[in-house]
């Protein structure tokens, strides 16, 4: 049975996206039955969650060093249950939103296929399986990043695509060394606490490998192709920045710093060092260029530019307390950043609007849409009671407790990006609430609120926004519970 729910929840939905794209099916025939094969892969990962032991299953090998299995370990439950609960919210919009785009048997095909495979990044108990998922995932939201398949839209496919590849040669340096070294195993600690080999060159490998699982996760200076692809389609662009890529990549380099080469031979070198300065240039760096974008989406984008290295830079904290906070802002990010969007979504469909300046006004007929946002705001910004004020206040907690000068410095960026994070949130939050009165008014049809199936996903992921922010405690107990510490 364990080895039959994890399979299933990784092959099930690669399956069914497969069989919606050749099959012969009518548009509402083929989004029920990706619809009922991604609720169906949500159950069956929150069962797995809840059911499966630790033990490896194996799904296939070419060597003795060459495995591709499966294991639901701590950290493979914290982003299959991160997955499994936000997908179907997505799926609901993307039946209101998606229903006027074209290309739909493109979209469900891969949209679906693309569950499977995050979910086979989530469980992958070794280096090589992690990596073949990760480059399938690449594989299967390229089309959709493409999906409009006009100029831009191409454009950024191909960009998105050159990018991670480039992503995928400097993870491959770190998978090679891994498996020479017989240490490709996800193990929490590492397999190179006692190591007595060359330090360069493992430290130059380490390096190269997270940068490159850091591609996906936009660190700088690879971080232009997600601000691109925001082309696609707000589903998409939604997934896309709160869990398929993005949080893969920051999955990945968690996986790379704790569970493969272990943070005793890291702590302290130049290796952290080089990580921890790419995180904390990416994490101001993101925020300043989301404050000077006039484009709605684009914002949203150069946003999670920078929450991303909130992650990478806990992570490269190499504490204990750094890898939960890395956790805490991984899962909080992913919750307010799909609301965002969605909301952002809302605003494009339903009132035609793209650019900040032409929201003035725009919450008088969108209420609940910019009431969410506004929850975003504060939660991105760190306002409490919201669950953004959680996630970094730990990261910064994290920071101080780890006491180098890198990290201090870190600390001090955390400040400077919430300070421009505040900036370019509210001055949408205050445009649209708060139009000059020089403005004139948005007549009365030309905006309106979406319907339910894209209201309701917006008003759920906002309310537990909040209820994060008042309740943190049950999450930090199940982070803490599932990494062992």
């Amino acid at each position: 049975m364990n080895g039959l729910l994890l399979i299933l929840a990784v092959l099930l939905p690669i399956v069914a996206g497969i069989a919606s794209y050749v099959l012969p099916l009518s548009e509402k025939t083929r989004r029920i039955f990706c619809s009922c094969a991604i609720f169906a892969t949500t159950i069956i990962g929150w069962l797995a969650i809840l059911t499966c032991s630790e033990e490896k299953v194996v799904l296939f090998s070419f060597t003795d060093n060459l495995i591709f299995s499966l294991r639901m370990d701590g950290a493979a439950k914290l982003f299959v249950g991160l997955s499994a609960t936000l997908w179907p919210f997505t799926t609901v919009y993307a039946w209101d939103y998606m229903k006027h785009e074209g290309h739909l048997p493109m979209f469900w095909a891969f949209f679906t296929a693309s569950f499977g495979i995050t979910l086979g990044i989530a469980t992958a108990s070794n280096m090589v399986t992690m990596y073949l998922f990760y480059e399938l995932l690449t594989l299967s939201t390229i089309p959709l990043v493409m999906h409009a398949m006009h100029k831009k839209a191409i454009a950024a496919g191909i960009k998105y695509a050159l990018y991670s590849i480039a992503g995928a040669a400097l993870a491959f340096v770190g998978l090679v060394y891994l498996i020479v070294n017989d240490a490709q195993d996800f193990v929490l600690g590492g397999h190179f606490a006692n190591f007595n080999g060359n330090m360069t060159v493992l430290l130059t490998v380490f390096s190269l490998a997270f940068v490159g699982c850091g591609v996906k996760a936009a660190i700088w200076p690879m971080h232009s192709w997600l601000p691109t692809a925001a082309v696609a389609p707000t589903p998409v662009t939604a997934l896309l920045h709160a869990v398929a890529v993005v949080k893969a990549g920051a999955f990945a380099c968690i996986r790379l710093v704790y569970y493969a080469f272990g943070v005793d031979v890291l702590r302290g070198t130049w290796g952290q060092y080089v990580v921890m300065c790419l995180a904390i240039i990416t994490l101001v760096f993101g925020s300043a260029m989301a404050l000077k974008q006039t484009h709605f989406k684009h914002r949203l984008a150069y946003s999670t530019v920078s929450n991303l290295s909130y992650i990478l830079f806990a992570c490269a904290l190499m504490t204990p307390e750094g890898l939960v906070a890395s956790w805490v802002h991984l899962i909080v990010h992913s919750v307010v950043k799909i609301m965002a969007f969605f909301c952002a979504g809302s605003v494009l469909h339903y009132a035609h609007r793209e650019y900040v300046h032409e929201l003035d006004g725009l919450a008088k007929r969108m209420p609940l849409t910019f009431a969410a946002f506004t929850a975003a705001a504060c939660a991105l910004t760190g306002i409490p009671p919201f669950n953004g004020f959680v996630s970094k206040w730990y990261i910064a907690l994290s920071a101080m407790g780890e006491g180098s000068i890198w990290a201090t410095l870190g600390f001090v960026g955390v400040l400077i990006s919430a300070l421009l994070t505040a900036i370019y949130m509210f001055q949408v939050v205050i445009k649209a609430w708060f139009p000059a009165k020089d403005v004139p008014a948005i007549e009365a049809g030309s905006a309106h609120e979406a319907g339910p199936m894209m209201t309701v996903p917006i008003l759920i992921l906002a309310a537990a926004c909040l209820l994060m922010g008042l309740f943190p405690q049950w999450l930090l107990d199940i982070i803490r519970e599932a990494v062992m510490l």
